[in-house]
């Protein structure tokens, strides 16, 4: 077998790959804590009451501050401060109750954004990087709400090459301040912020990370971008025309911009894939409560096959990514309070965000995607009210596209995460190679008669097993051909990236059947259903790109023996999902929103 458990390497960042994982070790929301939910709680009742009501409002941009108003109640009653910990203001939040909160939020994707804008992003960089007095200055009042925060990296000219920014700063003849110079593009939060984590290049060349203030003389924001969806948050340009930023608010060490910079991306992109879970919820909800109501050819639209379809398949695909967030998040806390004696906790916490950085982007990519397809199936259902601007399902349509943007793009993101596993992968901090070659062996060897996987889940189980075999194949192919020049041949390495995401979604699901199946036993089998159908199609999809990847780089025979080993390890037995999507809608309409909620 390619796949084995390695105690050693099961808790690392991308063992998944490699490592067989057990249920109990997976956590799941049914692993939820009642203080845990009762967090998420809060935060949905909040946007139910302060934040819908004034939706209308925000999309309008009547008020331009109206947004910030929201986020500083929000700060009163303590939802801004999860990432801060307590003695800086902050409630010190574990990594999954801030996922919770995060999907949670997720009910007005304008506020939702806002959210991360300050509470996220815009407040990482200080949390991990600042100083303590650069900590005790401002993080109180971050939890507060009194001062609201962003994070300023894109510029015109420098959006997913974020190292080629233009922005300049020069230490001032006396040598007591920071002269900015430039400009930067898409700021979330812009209009309003007190405080602005800027990136800009010292004499040039060393990217570096600064804090500075609004209302510095030759600081200006630009006006609010016309934007295609997110309406009610604010976007804005900023410049910098000689702007003296005090010395002290130069943020981490003069050249380690990029530090700051891309460990805050992780930390983004893995709460930005909990923001698009709760989207997606909230759609369905909507388009089953209408598939109910709108009635055609003297029923229900609901009663409709391929309306079931949508349905079931909109379910699954949010179960599927819940499942990936959720164990990404049980993961990160476990490693995360785990401190070692004499180690420094926040330095601890950032090295335990980057040691999971592969499955951050996942969550990203993941959830980016599948919100993407919720929402669009959401606009079909509801037909030709789904693109007026009086239903919620024309807003949340152009909401979700810009997560596929956002925290860097999913092509950047695909590209990451294959990168970081060879990283790993040559560096040996995770056996891939020995595992491949293992592979290698077995292929000569030719087909094993060996007993497989037993029990009511072997088929998906010997799925999941040849899913790694198929990876390790494809990768190891590509990497042996292209070495370090594997990072060029970009469609190949999007393909591979595919693989690892379905992979990953495949034992995420799984594993929480399994769990569920074992404590609750037929009340589970509609998650069973689920879990089934999407490793049933994550099968097809894998072998399509292993496929793709594998003719990209191969020819003759060599390519002959390896697409006919690929064909072994592809096989499935089938599944009825036409069946299975049925039973799925059927638990949505019964309860006219996700069946799965807390399970």
């Amino acid at each position: 077998m390619a796949s084995s458990t390695a105690s050693q390497t099961l808790n690392r960042g991308g063992s998944f790959l490699i490592s067989t994982s057990a249920a109990e070790d997976v956590f799941t929301p049914a692993d939820l804590t009642d203080d845990q939910r009762l967090i998420g709680q809060t935060a949905e009742e909040f946007v139910q009451k302060e934040v819908v009501p004034n939706i209308p409002e925000l999309e309008a941009h009547k008020d331009e501050k109206l947004m910030g108003q929201m986020l500083k109640k929000a700060g009163e009653i303590g939802l801004l401060g999860g990432g801060i910990p307590e003695e800086y203001g902050g409630s010190g939040l574990d990594k999954i109750s801030a996922i919770c909160l995060a999907e949670k939020l997720a009910g007005y994707g304008s506020f939702a954004v806002s959210h991360g804008g300050h509470s996220g992003i815009g407040t990482v960089p200080i949390v991990y990087f600042g100083t303590e007095e650069q900590k005790k200055k401002y993080l109180p009042k971050i939890a507060s709400g009194e001062l609201l925060s962003c994070y300023c990296l894109s510029e015109p000219q420098a959006g997913s090459d974020s190292l080629a920014a233009r922005t300049r700063a020069v230490l001032s003849p006396d040598g007591k301040s920071w002269i900015l110079n430039g400009q930067k593009m898409w700021i979330t939060n812009g209009g309003f912020a007190d405080v602005y984590v800027v990136f800009a290049k010292i004499d040039g060349e060393k990217f570096s990370s600064f804090i500075v203030e609004r209302g510095t003389p030759g600081f200006t924001n630009g006006g609010e971008e016309k934007k295609m969806g997110i309406k009610g948050s604010s976007t804005t340009p900023i410049f910098f025309e000689n702007a003296h930023i005090p010395k002290e608010n130069l943020l981490h060490e003069p050249g380690r911009g990029h530090v700051v910079a891309f460990n805050t991306l992780n930390a983004g992109r893995f709460s930005l894939g909990a923001y698009c879970v709760g989207g997606a919820k909230d759609v369905l909800k909507a388009s089953s409560k209408y598939s109910k109501e709108r009635k055609a050819f003297g029923k229900s639209i609901a009663d409709f096959g391929l309306i079931k379809t949508k349905l079931g398949e909109m379910a699954i695909r949010i179960f599927a990514i819940e499942s990936m967030v959720y164990r990404t998040a049980g993961m990160i806390e476990a490693a995360a309070s785990n401190v070692p004696a004499g180690t420094d906790k926040t330095k601890h916490a950032m090295s335990v965000l980057e040691e999971y950085a592969i499955e951050s982007s996942i969550s990203k990519v993941g959830g980016s995607e599948i919100v993407d397809y919720v929402v669009d199936e959401g606009v079909q259902i509801f037909g030709g009210y789904g693109f007026h601007e009086d239903y919620p399902v024309a807003r949340a349509y152009r909401d979700s596209r810009v997560n596929r943007i956002f925290e860097g793009t999913n092509e950047i993101n695909r590209m990451l995460i294959i990168q970081m596993l060879m990283k790993r992968a040559m560096a040996g901090v995770l056996p891939i190679i020995p595992a491949a070659m293992k592979l290698a062996d077995e292929i000569l060897a030719g087909p094993s008669f060996e007993d497989g996987p037993t029990g009511e889940f072997a088929e998906e189980e010997k799925s999941l097993e040849q899913a790694k075999k198929i990876f390790l194949l494809a990768a190891g192919t590509a990497v042996q051909k292209f070495r370090d020049k594997l990072a060029e041949e970009q469609e190949i390495v999007g393909s591979l990236a595919n693989v690892v995401m379905d992979i990953y979604g495949m034992e995420s699901v799984l594993r929480r059947a399994q769990k569920t199946h074992s404590a609750r036993g037929e009340a589970a089998s509609v998650m069973v259903d689920a879990a089934r159908a999407y490793i049933y199609d994550a099968m097809d999809r894998i072998e399509k790109d292993a496929r793709t990847a594998l003719i990209s780089t191969e020819g003759g025979d060599t390519l002959t023996t390896q697409l006919a080993v690929l064909r072994r390890f592809s096989k499935h037995a089938p599944v009825d999902a036409i069946a299975i999507r049925r039973r799925v809608a059927d638990a949505v309409l019964a309860q006219d929103r996700y069946p799965f909620e807390g399970r």
